[in-house]
């Protein structure tokens, strides 16, 4: 089995190279080269693509450098595949092709879509098309919507929580409570090890993976002070003082707007039952928690 791995330098990637390497011939594929069409092997088995643009920490993309990144480069890719003698094609889209708020129920493939952002709509755009495309015969489409990824490396959400409690600083929205799915790089990487291995038993269409239990923002905090040993107190700030504070966020630069509340505080559960019957997936490596705390001894390193 070769499999050809295009994005492969971000914090997926590189966790899904390492772990593949171990059991299969792997390439990496820039699409930076301008070149990248001629360099993959001619008998390369499984496409994988990671290419994407979702975090904008500078503040200078443009709507056009995210269709270009999450719409355009997935179109040349897909293309590629699909006049190759490759059977499979794995595209890592997001759950915010679906939602990127709330929900206050499980959500599956066939909900109707809610994207909000540029990230979110250019993503969703990419699996319009890519659903549209006419397969070469014995070819398979698999588009995986995983909710937020987390391990080792990983420079989102969590470590900038990890970062709020390492330094003291009580959580100040302990009176809200919510239930989100998350997915640990482990349990992640497990789903595409058994997509490469079980293929014939999907059908080409899009696919939610998430971990088995859902994990409230306060339980993190939980476990982030367990495994930092810290006592801090955390603060009931009633939640209208909070929503008024998130809504002055909305017009002027401050660290909380309502969007950012909703992420933080919001109910987003998916549910993974379509691909768990698929691939008879009946236990994760992980659980939520253990993968969990996994990552947040990893920022200690």
């Amino acid at each position: 089995m070769k499999v050809a791995i295009f994005g492969s330098s971000g914090f997926i990637g590189k966790n899904l190279v390492k772990s593949l390497k171990l059991k299969t011939d792997v390439q990496e594929v820039s699409v930076r080269n301008i070149s990248w069409r001629n360099n993959i092997n001619i008998d390369t088995d499984v496409f994988i693509n990671l290419v994407g643009k979702a975090h904008d920490h500078k503040g200078t993309a443009t709507e056009k450098d995210y269709y270009f990144a999450n719409v355009e480069l997935v179109q040349n890719i897909f293309e590629v595949f699909n006049k190759s003698t490759a059977d499979l094609f794995i595209h890592i889209s997001s759950l915010a092709a679906l939602e990127e708020f709330e929900s206050t129920k499980p959500l599956v493939e066939s909900d109707e879509c809610n994207p909000f952002s540029v990230y979110g709509q250019s993503k969703r755009e990419a699996e319009q098309w890519l659903i549209k495309q006419s397969l070469s015969e014995n070819k398979k489409l698999i588009i995986i919507r995983p909710p937020m990824v987390h391990g080792s490396g990983d420079k989102g959400n969590l470590g900038l929580l990890y970062q709020l409690i390492s330094k003291g600083i009580p959580y100040p929205l302990a009176s809200f409570n919510n239930e989100r799915s998350f997915i640990s790089i482990d349990n992640f990487i497990f789903y595409i090890e058994k997509i490469i291995e079980r293929y014939d038993s999907l059908e080409s269409g899009i696919y939610h993976i998430s971990d088995n239990e859902t994990v409230s923002t306060s339980k993190i905090i939980e476990i982030i002070k367990e495994v930092l040993q810290k006592k801090i107190p955390d603060i009931s700030v009633p939640k209208l003082i909070i929503k008024k504070l998130a809504r002055i966020g909305d017009f002027i630069p401050f660290p909380l707007n309502t969007n950012r509340l909703k992420k933080m505080t919001s109910d987003l559960v998916v549910s993974n039952q379509k691909i768990n019957v698929a691939l008879n997936v009946r236990k994760l490596p992980f659980s939520a928690e253990e993968g969990l705390i996994k990552t947040i001894k990893s920022f200690k390193k």
